[in-house]
C-alpha cells in the first residue's frame, strides 16, 4: 500500500500537513457566510434585487412610512448612498416615498401593491433558500444552531436582522499605510 502525505510549506523549517485545514467555528461560519450570501444574491437576481433591496424592503415593510434618515441610521448606511438605493427601488415601482405629515423635510417610505407582491416572492425565496442552506440539519437542530448564532451576534453587537454588509457600502476601501 502506498501513502501519500502532503505539506503545505509554511516557512523554511515548518511544513503543516495538508489533511489540517481550517476547521474551526469561525472559519466555517465565514465560509457557511459567503456561500449564503452568494447564493441568495443569485436568488434574489432571478425578481431583479440586489441583496441590499431585499433588506431595506423587509424593514419598510416592518415599518411602515420609515424616513430615509431612520432608515440609513438603521442600516448604518451613508445617508447619500441611502437615497441612491431607495431612489433605485423607487424607479422600479417597489416603493414610493410620500411628504411626512410631521416634519415636510421628511419623506417617508411605504411599500407599492407591486412592492408587496415583490415582497411576497421574496419571502418564498428566502424561505427557500433557509431550506437549501441547513437541509442537512433537522429541525430542532436548525433551531439549536439559530439560537447559537444569535447568541454569537449578539455578543458580538450586531444589530439584530441587520447585515453587516450594509455597513460597507458606498464607503471608501482604506487602503494600509506603509509602516
Amino acid at each position: 500500500m502506498i501513502i501519500k502525505c502532503y505539506y503545505i510549506l509554511v516557512s523554511e523549517n515548518q511544513r503543516v500537513s495538508a489533511d489540517r485545514r481550517p476547521s474551526g467555528a469561525a472559519f466555517l461560519l465565514a465560509q457557511l457566510g459567503a456561500l449564503g450570501a452568494r447564493r441568495f444574491a443569485e436568488r434574489v437576481a432571478e425578481i431583479g434585487l440586489t441583496a441590499p433591496d431585499a433588506g431595506l424592503l423587509r424593514k419598510i415593510a416592518s415599518d411602515p412610512g420609515v424616513s430615509q434618515q431612520a432608515l440609513a441610521d438603521h442600516l448604518g448606511v451613508m445617508p447619500s448612498r441611502m437615497v441612491a438605493l431607495v431612489d433605485e427601488l423607487e424607479t422600479k415601482g417597489i416603493i414610493e416615498r410620500r411628504r411626512s405629515t410631521e416634519d415636510r423635510r421628511n419623506y417617508e417610505l411605504h411599500l407599492t401593491e407591486r412592492g408587496r407582491r415583490v415582497l411576497g416572492e421574496l419571502s418564498r425565496i428566502a424561505a427557500e433558500h433557509e431550506e437549501s442552506l441547513c437541509a442537512a440539519l433537522n429541525k430542532e437542530e436548525r433551531v439549536q444552531l439559530r439560537d447559537l448564532c444569535r447568541r454569537i451576534a449578539e455578543q458580538q453587537g450586531l444589530t439584530p436582522g441587520v447585515h453587516p454588509g450594509y455597513r460597507q457600502l458606498g464607503r471608501k476601501k482604506e487602503t494600509p499605510t506603509a509602516t
